[in-house]
């Protein structure tokens, strides 16, 4: 009986250790200090804008060109962070956000949509986007996604 406990222990422990990555774990912090903020739309602007500066060059010249399509394309939207990633939010509720490829240390960036967006298209339609930089077309594009997605 007592192996059986020891080997339950031991098989526990191995999970525990196989939970989360460290980027896991900080983007869950991340989004306690969020919630906890319930900053006003300065402080979120400030907040985005500072995560921002923290990329890496190509991403942070993408996310820059993305705060102003969403800005202009959907004022109704709030800058605010969400699990410490640029993310723009109508009602309090997250629309769309900007992943840098650090973040996870992915090889592109992502431009995601939440299931506030109304972007439905049939049974099935995409909510994320890989991004490896912006042309003129992808703007125009992302300017009509963000439109939709709040319409």
């Amino acid at each position: 009986m007592k192996d059986t406990q020891k080997a339950s222990k031991r098989s526990t422990a191995k999970k525990r250790r196989e939970g989360f990555t460290n980027e896991e774990k900080g983007a869950m912090k991340e989004r306690v200090k969020e919630m906890k903020a319930a900053a006003d739309e300065a402080e979120g602007e400030t907040a985005v804008l500072a995560k921002i500066a923290e990329m890496p060059a190509r991403d942070r010249v993408m996310a820059k060109r993305l705060h102003a399509i969403v800005k202009a394309s959907a004022p109704a939207l709030s800058p605010r962070t969400w699990y410490g990633m640029p993310a723009y939010a109508k009602d309090g509720k997250v629309v769309c956000f900007f992943q840098s490829g650090q973040k996870f240390k992915t090889r592109y960036a992502t431009l995601g949509f939440s299931d506030e967006a109304h972007l439905d298209e049939g049974t099935m339609w995409p909510n994320a986007y890989a991004l490896t930089e912006l042309t003129a077309a992808d703007e125009a594009r992302i300017g009509a996604l963000v439109k939709k997605a709040v319409s």
